[in-house]
């Protein structure tokens, strides 16, 4: 038996509950992975509240890093014993261990910590296709980046810096702002106390961004539209303030002949050598030092409520991690 976070149900932090479960034998395809360090994401509150929908009763979690204990029959490139991480669905993570299909696995270079791991592979790799698959940046660019100061916002700043990018990102405090400005922002906005449309008009000398990406939604959505050049690209890739109100696609047009998309990590990591790629270009920049994981927050998997908590009242910075 082992211990593991179900819901019976959607609603808020208290219907998380940590309970005793059987995690049983891998089947074909599977393995069964024993828990280091779970990593703690905002998509993980869209599922608790039902915004994204699954099956119920069923787990929570997308991201962690451990060891292999059991291999199932025609698994190809696994062992028992193997360090691995993961990011992605089936939900579940928050588990001490966990029986899951080994296409979504990637071996962890001896150098990267559990911990690290369990921190940077879904906010790590969402950085690495946002800046370098679905909107390529070359060097010289001046991006806007939303919630600078986050998991995802600490990681695209350095990885920005790497690239030669001037980013300006978006916070909600002044000591959300040093961080971002530590990590590699070069310009931050604090949104509750100055306007980021003209702000980011003001840095650019009128011309706008030619990208923005945004995982606010709601709040900060036609915003960003505003903040960006003629032909420009809006990235919308979260919703944490709430869902973007529908708008006429006449919008795109009348504001320069935009372009929108709405990315997810599962899309640009669907194959084996997609995703092995995606993995190894972020491992190869926390390597080299270019990049360091900011784990600003470590809970016990049973307070798993309070870390939630925690993270829809924007009380976090960086990179959460939950230790089972």
């Amino acid at each position: 038996m082992s211990m593991a976070i179900r819901i019976n149900k959607t609603g808020g932090p208290e219907v998380m509950e940590y309970v005793e479960v059987e995690v049983g034998e891998p089947g074909p395809g599977e393995v069964r992975v024993r828990h280091a360090a779970v990593g703690l994401n905002f998509i993980d509150v869209y599922f608790r509240t039902g915004l994204y929908p699954q099956p119920l009763p069923g787990g929570l979690g997308q991201e962690a890093a451990g060891t292999i204990e059991a291999v199932g029959s025609g698994v190809q490139g696994f062992s028992v014993g193997d360090r691995v991480a993961y990011a992605g669905r089936p939900n579940g993570a928050y588990a001490e261990a966990r029986v899951m299909p080994a296409d979504i696995l990637v071996k962890l270079p001896d150098s990267i910590s559990f911990d690290t791991a369990a921190a940077m592979m879904l906010q790590g790799m969402t950085v690495q296709y946002l800046l370098r698959q679905t909107y390529p940046l070359k060097g010289g660019e001046t991006i806007l980046f939303h919630a600078a100061a986050g998991g995802i916002g600490l990681i695209a700043a350095q990885w920005a810096r790497a690239l030669g990018v001037t980013m300006i990102g978006t916070v909600s405090s002044e000591e959300k702002a040093a961080l971002a400005k530590q990590h590699g922002c070069e310009h931050v906005i604090n949104y509750k106390t100055e306007n980021f449309v003209e702000r980011v008009k003001e840095i650019t000398g009128g011309k706008g961004v030619p990208v923005v990406y945004d995982s606010i939604g709601k709040d900060t959505f036609m915003g960003s539209l505003d903040c960006l050049q003629p032909r420009g690209m809006m990235v919308s890739f979260g919703n944490a303030s709430g869902a973007a109100a529908p708008f006429a696609v006449s919008e795109l047009a009348s504001r320069g002949s935009l372009f929108l998309t709405r990315p997810s990590l599962g899309n640009y990591v669907s194959t084996r050598a997609d995703l092995d790629a995606t993995a190894g270009d972020l491992f190869a920049m926390v390597e080299s030092k270019k990049i360091s994981i900011a784990i600003n927050q470590r809970y016990a998997l049973k307070d798993v409520g309070q870390a939630h908590a925690d993270l829809e009242a924007r009380k976090t910075t960086g990179s959460t991690i939950l230790i089972p």
